[in-house]
C-alpha cells in the first residue's frame, strides 16, 4: 500500500521517465498528486438535443450517421474524417483530424454519444475532434464529470486521471486532515479525504463546490495562520514606551505647511502605539504623494527626543538617499543627528557613518539592506521602519526589528486591496492616508496608439519649452541589469536622434555606480537636465516638482498598479501634470485597462481592478511576496471563505498559541512549509 510520502515513481504505471514529467508539475509524492487539483472540468453528463445547442458550449449529443464517411488528406498532410449526424431534431457536422481509429468505430447502424465544443461554420454547427462512445457501452467515457488538469508536454489528461485514480484506490488509510476537527465542524467542512476524492471525481457540481470550499478554506487557513503567527510572535515581547509623544506638536509647528487631516489621524494612531510597552506593528498605506514619509518623520522625532534611535530601511539606494537628504535637513533644525548606510558607500563615508551610529550620536539611521546585512548594531533602537514594504519579506522586517522588541512601522505606496491586505499584512494594524496635500492637481492621463506619436512629441516639446521637465519610461523585457542598461541607452539614443535632438536628456539605470546615479539625479532635480530616461527597475522615486510629464512606452505591458506608481512621480508641484500611455497594441482588454487609468487617480480603485484582471500572483509578484499560489481558492470571489478562515485562525491561536496540541500539528507543519518567508517565527 502507498502513503502520502511515497515517491510518485512507485505508483502503478508511472516509473522513472513519467515521474520526471510529473516532477515538472511540482508533483513528487503521492500526497503532491492528490493535492494537484484540476483547473476545470468536462461535464459529460450534459446531453442536449441538436436543436438546443449553442455556439461555444461543451456538451454531449446523441445521434447516428446521417451521411457517409468522408475521408481525405488535407494539404497540410493531416488525415481528415468528416460525417454528419442526426438525432431527429437537427443535423451536426463532425470533423476529426489524424484519428484513424474513428473510421473503424463509426457504423451506420449504431447510435453514438459525442462530446466536444460546439463551433459554427457558416449556417451549420460542428464539433471538431469530439470524444466518441457507442451507446451500447455508454458509461465508459460518458455520463460523468471528468477533471481537466494543468499539463506538460509528454503527459496526457488520461495519464494524470489514471494516476490520480490509482493513488486514491491504493493509498493506505484516509487522507489526513489538516484542518482541526473542531474547526471543520464549526464551519461545516468535509474531511480532507472526502474533499479530495470529490474534487478529483465529482458526481455532481453541488458536491464539487462543497469539496472546493473545504480545500479553499484549508489554503486560506494556512495563509492566515502564517501571518497571524507573526502577530502571535510579538505577544509577550516588550518594547520601549515612548511616553512623550506630545512633542510631535513642536515638530509640526516648524513645518512650512499644514499637515492633512489624514496625516494627523495616522500620527495619532502611531503615537498611541509607541506609548505602550508592547511592540507596535503597524502598516501605513498611502497613495503616491500622500505624505507617508512625514508621518514616519514625526514618529522618529518623538523617539529621538526620548533619547532612543530609529532606523528607516528603503529598498534602493536612490530612495534611501532621497529620504536621508530630506530628513537630515529637517532634523537639523532640532539638533537631531542622522546617519546614512548603504552598500555603495565609499569606505571613508561608511566609517564616518558607522561611528555616528555605534556611538549612539545619530538618533535617526537611514539606509538600504546594508542595515540588516552587515555587522553593525544600532544601540537603543526603539523604532524600525521599512519603506515600500512590498519589496521586503516578513523575514527582513523581523531582522531589522531584531528580536521583535522594538516598535515596527511599515509603509507602502502600493494600494493593496483589502482582500490581499488581510493575507499579506494580517500581522499588522493598518492605517490609511486617504487624502492628498492641498493644492495637488489630479494628473491628466491619456492613452494613445503608435499613430499618435507625433502629437505626443509635439506636446512634450511644448512643455519642455515652457520650462517643465519630463520622464520617459521604457519597458523592461527581463529583470537584468545588463538588459536594463541596454534598453535604456538604446531608447535614449533613439530619442536624441529623433524629435528630441539637441535636448538635454540623460539615462538612469542599475549598472551605473552610485556616485554616477547621484550626479544624474542632482542635475535632473536642479533643472540642468530636461528629461530622464529610465525603466521601472530603477526607483526614480525622487521628488522633482518641476517634472510634469511622464511618457510610458508600451504601457500595455505594465500592470495597472505599476502604471499608477509610475504616474505618481509627476504631479508633485503647482503645475498641471500629465501621464501619456503609449500602447504598442490596443485590443479590447487593453483599452479597458487604459480607460481605468484615464478615468481615475484613486490608487485603491485601480488596485482592485488590477487584482481582478491579473489575479494575485501577477498583481503582487509572487516571488517578492512568497505568496503560495491558490489551487482551490479565489482571492476575488471567495471573500467569505477568506473571512471565515481568518476568524478560524484567530480562534486556533486563542486556544493554542504555540500550536502544540496534537490536532494542530499538521497545520503547523503546513505553515512552516508554505510560509518560508516567515523565517524562524514558528519554532
Amino acid at each position: 500500500m502507498l502513503n502520502q510520502n511515497t515517491d510518485i515513481r512507485y505508483l502503478k504505471g508511472i516509473g522513472e521517465r513519467r515521474a520526471e514529467l510529473f516532477n515538472k508539475l511540482g508533483v513528487f509524492t503521492i500526497g503532491d498528486l492528490l493535492r494537484y487539483l484540476p483547473r476545470s472540468y468536462e461535464d459529460r453528463t450534459d446531453v442536449r438535443e441538436i436543436r438546443d445547442i449553442n455556439e461555444g458550449e461543451s456538451l454531449c449529443v446523441k445521434g447516428s450517421l446521417a451521411s457517409g464517411i468522408r475521408s481525405f488528406r488535407a494539404r497540410t498532410g493531416a488525415r481528415v474524417i468528416q460525417v454528419r449526424i442526426s438525432d431527429g431534431t437537427g443535423i451536426l457536422n463532425i470533423t476529426w483530424f489524424n484519428a484513424p481509429y474513428v473510421e473503424k468505430t463509426l457504423k451506420s447502424d449504431m447510435s453514438f454519444t459525442f462530446f466536444g465544443k460546439i463551433n459554427r461554420r457558416g449556417t451549420m454547427f460542428e464539433m471538431i475532434n469530439p470524444v466518441i462512445e457507442p451507446e451500447s457501452i455508454s458509461g465508459d467515457k460518458m455520463g460523468k464529470i471528468l477533471p481537466v488538469y494543468p499539463c506538460t508536454k509528454g503527459l496526457t489528461q488520461n495519464n494524470i486521471r489514471t494516476a490520480v485514480e490509482n493513488a486514491l484506490n491504493n493509498i493506505e488509510g484516509k487522507i489526513e486532515d489538516i484542518i482541526p476537527q473542531t474547526i471543520r465542524k464549526k464551519y461545516i467542512l468535509m474531511s480532507a479525504d472526502e474533499a479530495i476524492r470529490t474534487v478529483h471525481m465529482p458526481t455532481n457540481f453541488d458536491m464539487f463546490e462543497e469539496a472546493r470550499r473545504t480545500l479553499a478554506f484549508e489554503e486560506f487557513l494556512i495563509l492566515q495562520m502564517g501571518v497571524a503567527s507573526a502577530k502571535q510572535y510579538t505577544k509577550g515581547k516588550k518594547a520601549v514606551p515612548i511616553k512623550d509623544v506630545k512633542c510631535i506638536a513642536d515638530f509640526s509647528k516648524e513645518l512650512s505647511f499644514e499637515l492633512t487631516y489624514a496625516q494627523k489621524r495616522v500620527i495619532n494612531e502611531i503615537s498611541a502605539d509607541i506609548k505602550k510597552n508592547t511592540p507596535m506593528n503597524r502598516l501605513v498605506q498611502g497613495d503616491v504623494g500622500s505624505g507617508k514619509t512625514l508621518v514616519a518623520a514625526a514618529a522618529m522625532y518623538a523617539v529621538a527626543k526620548s533619547g532612543y534611535t530609529s532606523a528607516l530601511m528603503a529598498p534602493t539606494e536612490v530612495l534611501a538617499k532621497q529620504h536621508y537628504k530630506s530628513l537630515s535637513k529637517l532634523y537639523a533644525k532640532f539638533g537631531i543627528k542622522t546617519a546614512f548606510l548603504s552598500g555603495g558607500q565609499k569606505a571613508a563615508e561608511r566609517r564616518e557613518n558607522t561611528e555616528l551610529i555605534e556611538s549612539g550620536e545619530a538618533k535617526v539611521v537611514i539606509g538600504t539592506h546594508a542595515l540588516i546585512t552587515g555587522k553593525i548594531k544600532i544601540p537603543n533602537l526603539a523604532l524600525a521602519i521599512t519603506d515600500e514594504q512590498h519589496r521586503f519579506g516578513v523575514r527582513q522586517r523581523t531582522v531589522l526589528s531584531g528580536e521583535g522588541d522594538v516598535h515596527t512601522l511599515v509603509m507602502t505606496a502600493t494600494p493593496i486591496p483589502r482582500t490581499l491586505s488581510l493575507i499579506l499584512y494580517g500581522d499588522l494594524d493598518v492605517s490609511v492616508i486617504d487624502e492628498l496635500p492641498p493644492g495637488r492637481k489630479p494628473i491628466s492621463t491619456m492613452a494613445v496608439g503608435e499613430n499618435s506619436r507625433k502629437k505626443v512629441e509635439n506636446f512634450v516639446l511644448k512643455k519642455l519649452d515652457e520650462g517643465r521637465q519630463a520622464y520617459f519610461i521604457c519597458p523592461l523585457v527581463e529583470e537584468s541589469e545588463a538588459i536594463e542598461a541596454n534598453a535604456v541607452e538604446t531608447y535614449l539614443a533613439e530619442l536624441k536622434k529623433g524629435a528630441y535632438k539637441g535636448r538635454r536628456i540623460e539615462a538612469l539605470h542599475g549598472r551605473m555606480k552610485p556616485a554616477e546615479k547621484e550626479k544624474i539625479m542632482q542635475r535632473f532635480a536642479s533643472g540642468e537636465t530636461e528629461a530622464l530616461v529610465s525603466t521601472t527597475v530603477v526607483e526614480v522615486g525622487v521628488d522633482v516638482p518641476n517634472a510634469t510629464v511622464m511618457v510610458i512606452e508600451n504601457a500595455e505591458r505594465f500592470g495597472l498598479s505599476q502604471l499608477h506608481q509610475l504616474r505618481g512621480r509627476v504631479g508633485r508641484g503647482e503645475h498641471q501634470s500629465y501621464c501619456i500611455l503609449i500602447c504598442g497594441i490596443m485590443g479590447n482588454t487593453i483599452a479597458e485597462r487604459m480607460k481605468i487609468m484615464c478615468d481615475t487617480n484613486d490608487g485603491f480603485k485601480i488596485s482592485e481592478k488590477d487584482l481582478e484582471l491579473r489575479g494575485p500572483g501577477e498583481f503582487l509578484g509572487t516571488r517578492q511576496h512568497g505568496l503560495p499560489s491558490m489551487k482551490a481558492g479565489n482571492l476575488i470571489s471567495d471573500m467569505q471563505i477568506l473571512r471565515d478562515a481568518h476568524n478560524a485562525a484567530l480562534e486556533i491561536f486563542d486556544e493554542d498559541p504555540t500550536l502544540s496540541e496534537p490536532e494542530n500539528a499538521k497545520i503547523k507543519d503546513c505553515i512552516k512549509k508554505n510560509m518560508e518567508n516567515m523565517g524562524n517565527i514558528l519554532n
